[in-house]
C-alpha cells in the first residue's frame, strides 16, 4: 500500500485537486439534452404514482450535474408547492434516501451538513473532520463556511474551536481557515531549510516538536510541500509520511498524514478512503455516499484510475460486489464505466 505514496519523481510537474480550479476530471456533467419541465413530470409521477418507481429517481438524478438538479429542485418546488428533499425523503429509505438527499443538495451545502453531523452529537467525528479539512482547496471551505454562517447564524470557526483542542485543533484551526499559500512558485532553499526544520523536530529529536509540523504542514503551498517531501527523503531516507508515522499517534498523525497524502495527491487519498470503506466485514455506506457524491464533478474519473493503480480492480467492479439494490445502481451509476 506505500507504493503511491512514496515515489516522488514523478510528484512535482502533477495537477492536485487541491489547486485546481476548472472541475474537469469529474465522471457528471451537465446533460446535454436537459429539459427541466420533463425531469420534473418524470421526478413527480415516479414519486406522486403508487409505490415510488426507483429506477426512474436513478436516472435522473444521476445523469444531470449538480447545478442541472438545483434547477429541478426549484421547478418541482414551483410546481408542487412540496420541496423536492422532503419528498425524497418521505418516499425512500436507508441509504438510497441519504444519497439521493445528497444528489440535491447544493455541494457547499452538503459538505456543511458533514461539518455539523461531525461536530454535533456526543464526541466529534475527527476521521470526517480530518478528511473534509484535509481534501478541500481554499475556495471549498469558504464556501463550506459560508453555508454553515448562513444554515446557523454562527460562524464555522469559532464552533469548531469549541470542539477540537491540542496539537490536533490547532492544525485542523489552520486549515479551517482556507488560507493555504496558493502561490505556483516553489522556492527550493526554502524547500530544503523547512525539510531540514521538520526532521531535526522530530526523527533527530528526543520527542517531537508537533508545531514545527503543524506550521509548515498547515501553511505552505502544495507546489513547495511536494519539493518538501522530496527534500525530507534525501536528508532523512526515510518519507515525512514514515516519519509522521513513526513520530506521533492519535488525530494528530491521522490528520497530518492526510495532509501530506493530499498534498501528493487527493484522489489516490480518496481511492484508499473508498477502498477502506468497502474491505473487511460490512461496508461503510455513509462514506461512500460522501465520496462518491462530492467528488462526482471534482476528480472522480481521477478517483477511478488511482484505485486501479492502487488496487488492481476497478473501482465500479468492486462497487457492483459490495453494493447492491437501488442505493448500488445509483453509486455505479455515478461512479460510470472504467473505458
Amino acid at each position: 500500500m506505500t507504493s503511491v505514496w512514496d515515489d516522488l519523481d514523478l510528484l512535482l510537474d502533477s495537477p492536485s485537486s487541491l489547486t485546481v480550479t476548472s472541475n474537469t476530471r469529474g465522471t457528471v456533467k451537465d446533460y446535454p439534452n436537459f429539459k427541466v419541465q420533463e425531469d420534473v413530470d418524470a421526478l413527480r409521477k415516479a414519486i406522486e404514482g403508487l409505490g415510488t418507481t426507483e429506477k426512474t429517481l436513478v436516472k435522473v438524478l444521476t445523469q444531470r450535474s449538480s447545478a442541472q438538479r438545483q434547477l429541478i429542485a426549484q421547478a418541482y418546488e414551483k410546481a408542487t408547492g412540496r420541496k423536492l428533499v422532503d419528498d425524497l425523503e418521505g418516499d425512500t429509505r436507508g441509504d438510497f434516501e441519504d444519497l439521493l438527499v445528497a444528489l440535491v443538495t447544493p455541494p457547499d451545502l452538503y459538505d456543511c451538513q458533514e461539518f455539523i453531523k461531525a461536530i454535533k452529537g456526543a464526541g466529534t467525528t475527527e476521521s470526517m473532520l480530518t478528511e473534509i479539512f484535509a481534501s478541500r482547496s481554499n475556495r471549498q471551505i469558504k464556501a463550506l463556511s459560508e453555508a454553515y454562517l448562513k444554515e446557523t447564524g454562527r460562524e464555522m470557526l469559532s464552533d469548531l474551536k469549541s470542539e477540537v483542542s491540542g496539537d490536533y485543533g490547532k492544525a485542523l484551526l489552520i486549515l479551517a481557515e482556507g488560507k493555504r499559500d496558493e502561490s505556483t512558485n516553489v522556492d527550493k532553499a526554502k524547500a530544503k531549510a523547512d525539510a531540514k526544520a521538520l526532521y531535526e523536530a522530530g526523527e533527530k529529536k528526543w520527542g517531537t516538536d508537533e508545531a514545527k509540523f503543524v506550521d509548515i504542514l498547515c501553511h505552505r503551498s502544495v507546489p513547495q510541500l511536494r519539493q518538501t517531501l522530496v527534500e525530507y527523503k534525501n536528508i532523512s531516507k526515510k518519507t515525512l509520511q514514515e516519519s509522521i508515522e513513526s513520530e506521533m499517534s492519535g488525530d494528530l498523525e491521522e490528520l497530518l498524514v492526510a495532509v501530506v497524502k493530499c498534498v501528493k495527491s487527493v484522489p489516490a487519498y480518496m481511492a484508499e478512503k473508498l477502498f477502506k470503506s468497502m474491505k473487511g466485514a460490512g461496508t461503510t455506506e455513509s462514506v461512500l455516499t460522501r465520496t462518491i457524491v462530492s467528488r462526482s464533478e471534482v476528480d472522480l474519473l481521477d478517483i477511478r484510475a488511482e484505485y486501479k493503480k492502487l488496487f488492481g480492480t476497478t473501482l465500479y467492479s468492486q462497487l457492483e460486489s459490495e453494493v447492491s439494490g437501488d442505493y448500488g445502481d445509483a453509486l455505479k451509476k455515478l461512479c460510470g464505466q472504467d473505458d
